[in-house]
């Protein structure tokens, strides 16, 4: 991920407006508080119907244009971070809201480890492209509707580390258990209700 900033604006992968690659700017900073808007891209489909037996007839999901909204607080021992991302690309893909919470440890001044909860919540139209069957796709495919309703469909839990090598380098980890809820746990589509990942990272600052 790569991320650029001169003054309020940014080029790149912002995690806390909820957009990968995008532009925007914030619109209010300070010690402790960052408020902005964006606009991300999709470089790829988000699913694809030849990833698994069980799209067969489903059609792909189409990469979209999202604007999102976000607002962060973040001090020595807490940092909680929401974002709105809705889709402006006229894809059918909703709108969702997402917020993380997290309590910081450090143990030394290079190292922080971070814990905590988040959820995300999305409309019936997010669900319905990602989760449900309309009428279309179940003439092709064979399987019932299932249309889905909006809700809270994903929980998580997340714990991390980072140690700064360099004033400009560092390095760290981060484990996530993630868990659908509601309607798109419910889903005829979805095959595993859970997913533990865990990913390793370098960073650069210059």
């Amino acid at each position: 991920m790569f991320s650029a900033r001169y003054g309020r604006y940014f080029i790149g992968g912002v995690p806390e407006a909820g957009v990968p690659l995008g532009v925007g700017a914030y619109l209010f900073q300070s010690e402790h508080w960052r408020a902005g808007v964006g606009v991300g891209f999709n470089l790829q489909k988000p699913r694809k119907e030849s990833d698994s037996a069980n799209l067969r007839g489903l059609g792909d999901i189409q990469g979209t244009t999202s604007g999102a909204a976000f607002a962060s607080y973040n001090d020595k021992w807490f940092l909680a971070n929401a974002n709105v991302v809705t889709d402006v690309g006229g894809k059918n893909q909703g709108t969702r809201f997402s917020m993380n919470l997290e309590g910081k440890y450090s143990p030394t001044d290079r190292l922080m480890l971070t814990a905590g909860p988040g959820f995300t919540w999305a409309d019936s139209k997010y669900n319905q492209t990602f989760f449900g069957i309309n009428a279309a796709q179940s003439a092709t495919s064979g399987r019932s509707t299932y249309t889905p309703n909006s809700g809270i469909n994903t929980v998580r839990f997340s714990v991390g580390a980072n140690y700064r090598l360099t004033s400009q380098w560092s390095m760290g980890a981060r484990l996530t258990a993630e868990n659908l809820r509601g309607d798109a746990a419910g889903s005829p589509l979805t095959e595993k209700k859970s997913q533990n990942s865990v990913g390793l990272f370098t960073s650069y600052q210059f």
